[in-house]
């Protein structure tokens, strides 16, 4: 069971203007998944406090975060849905997306 609330990741102000291109995209795949405002809030959250240093992981960064926020709030959507969204394979996501929860104090369900 995850908790209702999450804590707000640890990033500076400026990983969001400097993010800012990755951030729509995510928004962009939550107005296709029909995600709401909390799980949007908590996928950008988890993906400024991971997000790689260079572009070439970021899409699966914030693939793999808005997955996990997907889960901690309740609005479960499957691997591929959320690749196919995020223009990345379900393998990517799979791999990637236990660390980022684990990582924000949650346990990864056991299904």
């Amino acid at each position: 069971m995850f908790l209702a609330r999450l804590p707000r990741g640890v990033y500076r102000a400026s990983d969001r203007v400097d993010n800012e291109a990755w951030i729509e995209l995510v928004e962009e795949a939550c107005d296709s998944l029909d995600l709401d405002a909390e799980t949007r809030s908590t996928a950008v959250d988890l993906f400024l406090s991971r997000a790689p240093d260079d572009d070439r992981g970021k899409r699966v960064a914030a693939a793999a975060s808005l997955y996990a926020a997907s889960l901690i709030r309740g609005e479960e959507r499957s691997q591929s849905a959320v690749a196919d969204a995020m223009d990345v394979s379900r393998l990517s996501v799979q791999k990637r997306w236990k660390p980022i929860l684990e990582d924000a104090g949650f346990s990864p369900p056991s299904w």
